[in-house]
């Protein structure tokens, strides 16, 4: 049913978890971006992604801010119920990180190799991601595997939102763990674990989040899933004004957002001369972090049937998944009214930590 309020915006209940990069959808709201195009988003903070799944897929919730993998792992039905999805934009790069305990960061840190360090453990170990097909899950398991370590067979993985993660760490029952900041900068705080690589060292400008939707919402709504992408890209744009992101910190520590101090936000998501802008917290780069890729897609397929989640498929069967998936036609009508360029093509080339390059 559409609802509008007394002003006849269009109302829109949007989902997102407590992450800094909930940002755009913070700052769509806080600016009132959505008024501009007729709408007013009403944000719902979620405890996890498998809440914003099922609200998403039950229509509680019109979009999401949602782990790029949760979209394709609901689309082929290995992420929960299988489901149509669409993603209107990708919300940010980069801005996660892997956490291990401090005794195994150190042992790291003093050139051990992990699958010995994580042998001497007195039980198997426990690592921790977000969503079985997120986004974290995937950095988590591809680190792994670039150390000799099985992820699959040599580690108990458990899915725990963010949130609940440093203080696991801390009480022993985790020996890692992979997720969106400020987690990992909060476990560092508590003393419960150290950082040993941010997701923007793994895949320097790797997809992370998206706004999605179901698809039956674009297909059939399509003005109204234009004006949101439009108004979320805005954010993702002004966010990218690095005089502008002081004043998303106080929107994100309050306790209603994130709740953490101030300082630990800033940290996160203020941008230091001494980061490679290549690995560092990107919401916009003129339109390249927004634009939904094909071979970002293809990249988080391949990954699933790497750990045979997924049976093989022919090259027509997987342009056809994303083409579906991917609102491209929404997306390039948004860009025009905001004159963000288009790329021409819909594949880019990446190259990871461990020196494979993907196209």
């Amino acid at each position: 049913m559409t609802v509008h309020d007394d002003t006849g915006s269009r109302i829109l209940q949007v989902g997102y978890i407590p992450l800094i990069d909930c940002a755009p959808l913070v700052a769509a709201v806080r600016l009132e971006l959505d008024r501009k195009y007729g709408l007013r988003l009403q944000l719902q903070r979620q405890a996890s992604w498998a809440a914003i799944r099922d609200k998403l897929l039950s229509g509680e919730l019109d979009a999401v801010h949602a782990l790029t993998g949760l979209v394709y792992g609901v689309e082929t039905g290995i992420g929960g119920p299988r489901a149509d999805l669409a993603i209107l934009l990708t919300l940010n790069q980069n801005g996660q990180a892997i956490t291990l305990s401090p005794s195994l960061a150190r042992g790291l840190e003093q050139g051990m190799p992990l699958h010995e360090l994580l042998a001497a453990l007195p039980r198997r170990p426990v690592f921790a991601q977000t969503f079985p097909t997120g986004t974290h899950a995937m950095w988590l398991y591809y680190w792994l595997a670039a150390q000799g370590v099985d992820p699959m067979a040599s580690i108990q993985s458990v899915t725990l939102p963010p949130p609940q993660m440093p203080a696991a760490l801390a009480r022993g029952e985790l020996d890692g763990y992979c997720a969106g900041e400020p987690w990992a900068a909060q476990a560092e705080v508590l003393g419960a674990g150290r950082r040993v690589i941010r997701s923007g060292q793994l895949w320097p400008g790797h997809p992370e989040k998206v706004l999605a939707c179901r698809r039956e919402f674009a297909a059939l709504q399509p003005e109204t899933a234009a004006a949101l992408t439009a108004t979320l890209l805005e954010a993702c744009r002004w966010l990218d004004v690095s005089a502008n992101r002081q004043q998303a910190v106080d929107w994100l520590a309050d306790p209603d957002v994130i709740g953490l101090p101030a300082e630990r936000i800033a940290a996160c998501l203020l941008p230091s001369d001494r980061d490679d802008p290549a690995q560092s917290l990107r919401f916009h780069a003129d339109g390249e972090v927004n634009f939904p890729w094909r071979s970002d897609g293809l990249w988080f397929l391949h990954q699933f049937r790497r750990w045979g989640w997924l049976p093989a498929a022919s090259h027509e069967a997987d342009a056809a998944l994303l083409d579906n998936v991917r609102r491209v036609e929404t997306y390039r009508q948004a860009a025009t009214w905001l004159e963000v360029p288009v790329p021409t093509g819909d594949t880019r080339h990446s190259a990871l930590f461990d020196g494979a390059r993907w196209s």
